[in-house]
């Protein structure tokens, strides 16, 4: 069964909230890639509307936008996510997840996008 770290961004307030996730409410994560937006109510926030914007795997690897599917991929970073180069110039091979969620996702990074009834603060308080 899928359990999740969802880290919810409000940026109106500038803070940012850790949700633990699992069973039927982190299913409806499973096959969503990043950039796609998702019902707030699967971690509490009722009426809201969140956007996937990034996460990690259980080995702590990010996920890409970049790379498609939920496998692991070797890629040639000059920065970006996963990577920051030393010097100009400089690349590295790394390796990463593909944008898509799946049950090797640990934790999802997630923003506000459309704001709902109530208070954030007091809904995931």
């Amino acid at each position: 069964m899928a359990e999740f770290t969802v880290a919810v961004a409000d940026p109106e307030a500038g803070v940012t909230r850790q949700v633990e996730v699992s069973g039927q409410s982190a299913n409806r994560f499973i096959g969503r890639e990043l950039g796609e937006t998702v019902d707030g109510g699967s971690v509490g926030l009722d009426g809201y509307t969140l956007e996937l914007t990034g996460g990690s795997d259980d080995a702590g690897r990010p996920m890409r936008e970049d790379v498609r599917g939920a496998n692991l991929t070797e890629v040639l970073l000059e920065g970006g996510t996963g990577y920051e180069p030393s010097h100009d110039g400089e690349r590295k091979r790394v390796t990463v997840r593909g944008r898509e969620v799946s049950d090797s996702t640990r934790q999802i990074n997630a923003r506000i996008d459309e704001y709902g009834p109530g208070d954030v603060e007091e809904l995931l308080g």
